[in-house]
C-alpha cells in the first residue's frame, strides 16, 4: 500500500475488494458477469476490456447543476491547500479503484490538483502529484490508460483554445498540454486524448472557420511533435462531439474527425476515442461510430456511457444498455480489440445518488454489462450464422461480373449492358429481424 496509507482515513468504510460471485448472485457489490480471470478470444477479460476510472466524474463532480447546487459531499476536497488536498483526493481514487479492481484510471491536468496562479505555480503543484501518483502505481500495479488537459473550463477558453482567435490564449493552451504531455509521459501514460470542448463556433457570423482548423491541425502537430521527441510512443486520440458547449465542434462525429485527420496528414499518430452518449448526440448510434472508425484503420479506445434518449444533452449516465454494447462488441471483437485502448468510464452518478456505495454499483453495473456484452458477441461470432449471414448479403460481389466491378474493370455502358442481359433483380430478405432475434437468443 502506498506509503501515506497510515496517515489517511478510509472515504468508504464497509465496502470491501469487490469479487467475482458469479451469476446467481443476488450482492450489488459483487461482479456476475466480470471474472478477471475469465479468457475470452484469447484474452482475459481484464486484459481484453482493460476497464479505466475517470476522476473527473468519480473524484470530482459533486452534483451541481445548472439548476442546482452540490448535493455530494467530497470529503477528500474540504480541508488544506490545494497540494493536500490533491493528495487526499488522490487517496479516495485509489481507494475506489483498487476496490473495484480496475486496472487503469484517466485524468485531466486540473483533476489532479487546483490550477494555481502562474503556469510555473501549476507546474511546481503538477509535478508533486506526478510523484503521488507514481508512488500510487507501483505500490497498486494500476496503470494510466491516458492523460489529458482540461483546456475548455477556464474563463480564457471561453473561446476556444487551439482554436482561439487570440494568439496569447493559444500560448496558454500550448503551456497546458506540454506540461499535461510531460505527466502523461513520466506516469506510463499509454494514450494521450485531445477533447476539443470548445474547439468549434458559437455563430459562423464572427468566425473564420478555414483558419481555426488550420490552426487546430498546427497546434496538434506540435503536440504530436513535442510527445515524440519526449519519448511518448503510445496513441493520440481524438475525441468526437457534434455540440456542446459549442453550438458546432470542428470534431462532430467520427467521420469529420477521420476526413480532418486524413486532410491534415495526421492519421498516422492520431485514432479516435469513441465515446457512447457523443455519438447518439450526433444522431448516430455507438456501433456505427465505431464502424467508422474501425474501417478507417482508426479506432483507438471508448468512453463508456450512456445518455437519455429524451434528453438532448451529455447526461454521461453508466452503461447499462446490453443490446447497444452487444452491437458495438461485436465490431470491436471483429477489429482485434482495443489495441492501447480501453474501456474508461466517462460516467458520473445522478445528482439524487448520494450514498457513498453508489459510485461502486454505478460502475460494478456497467463493468458487468460489457463483460456480458463481450460474452454474447464471442458466442455470436463463434456459434451462428451471423458472419456468414453478411458474406452472403454480398457475395454477388465475390466473382464474375460483380468481382469485375469492385477491381475497377467495367464502365457504365457496361453496367447497362449487363443490366439489360439480367433482368429486374429479385428481392433478397436482409434478415434483420432475424440477426437481432440472434443477439436476444445469445445474451
Amino acid at each position: 500500500m502506498h506509503k501515506s496509507a497510515a496517515r489517511t482515513k478510509e472515504f468508504f468504510p464497509g465496502i470491501e475488494k469487490v469479487c467475482f460471485e458469479g451469476r446467481d448472485s443476488k450482492n450489488p457489490l459483487a461482479y456476475r458477469w466480470y471474472d478477471e480471470n475469465l479468457t475470452v478470444a484469447g484474452r482475459t477479460m481484464k486484459e481484453y476490456l482493460r476497464f479505466s476510472i475517470a476522476y473527473w466524474h468519480s473524484f470530482c463532480a459533486t452534483g451541481r447543476d445548472p439548476f442546482g447546487s452540490e448535493t455530494r459531499d467530497l470529503p477528500w476536497s474540504v480541508e488544506g491547500d490545494p497540494v493536500s488536498r490533491g493528495k487526499t483526493k488522490m487517496d479516495a481514487a485509489f481507494e475506489v479503484i483498487t476496490k473495484l479492481g480496475v486496472p487503469y484510471y484517466c485524468f485531466h491536468d486540473f483533476d489532479l490538483v487546483d490550477e494555481g496562479s502562474s503556469i510555473a505555480d501549476s507546474d511546481k503543484r503538477l509535478q508533486t502529484m506526478v510523484e503521488y501518483a507514481r508512488e500510487y502505481q507501483e505500490s497498486t500495479g494500476v496503470r494510466l490508460l491516458w492523460g489529458t488537459s482540461n483546456l475548455f473550463s477556464h474563463k480564457r477558453y471561453m473561446n476556444g483554445a487551439a482554436t482561439n482567435p487570440d494568439f496569447r490564449v493559444l500560448t496558454h493552451a500550448g503551456a497546458q498540454v506540454k506540461r499535461a504531455l510531460d505527466i502523461t509521459i513520466a506516469l506510463g501514460g499509454e494514450n494521450y486524448v485531445f477533447w476539443g470542448g470548445r474547439e468549434g463556433y458559437m455563430t459562423l457570423l464572427n468566425t473564420d472557420m478555414k483558419r481555426e482548423k488550420d490552426h487546430m491541425a498546427r497546434f496538434l502537430s506540435m503536440a504530436r511533435d513535442y510527445g515524440r521527441q519526449h519519448g511518448f510512443r503510445g496513441t493520440f486520440l481524438i475525441e468526437p462531439k457534434p455540440m456542446e458547449p459549442t453550438k458546432h465542434q470542428y470534431d462532430y462525429d467520427a467521420e469529420t474527425a477521420i476526413g480532418f485527420l486524413r486532410h491534415y496528414g495526421l492519421e498516422k499518430d492520431f485514432k479516435l476515442n469513441i465515446e457512447v452518449n457523443h455519438a447518439t448526440l450526433a444522431g448516430h448510434t455507438f456501433q456505427h461510430e465505431v464502424q467508422c472508425a474501425v474501417d478507417a484503420g482508426l479506432f483507438g479506445s471508448m468512453d463508456a456511457n450512456r445518455g437519455d434518449y429524451q434528453n438532448g444533452w451529455d447526461t454521461d449516465q453508466f452503461s447499462v444498455n446490453l443490446f447497444e454494447l452487444v452491437e458495438a462488441m461485436l465490431v470491436i471483437e471483429e477489429a482485434g480489440g482495443f489495441g492501447s485502448g480501453g474501456v474508461n468510464f466517462d460516467a458520473k452518478i445522478r445528482r439524487n445518488s448520494t450514498d457513498p456505495a453508489d459510485l461502486f454499483i454505478g460502475h460494478i453495473a456497467a463493468i458487468d454489462v460489457f463483460a456480458r456484452a463481450l460474452l454474447t458477441a464471442d458466442a455470436i461470432l463463434r456459434e451462428s450464422e451471423y458472419v456468414n449471414l453478411r458474406h452472403q448479403r454480398y457475395a454477388s460481389f465475390d466473382k464474375g461480373d460483380g468481382k469485375r466491378f469492385e477491381k475497377g474493370e467495367l464502365t457504365l455502358d457496361d453496367l447497362r449492358a449487363l443490366a439489360i442481359a439480367s433482368g429486374e433483380p429479385p428481392p433478397i430478405s436482409g434478415k434483420q429481424e432475424f440477426i437481432e432475434q440472434m443477439i436476444t437468443m445469445f445474451t
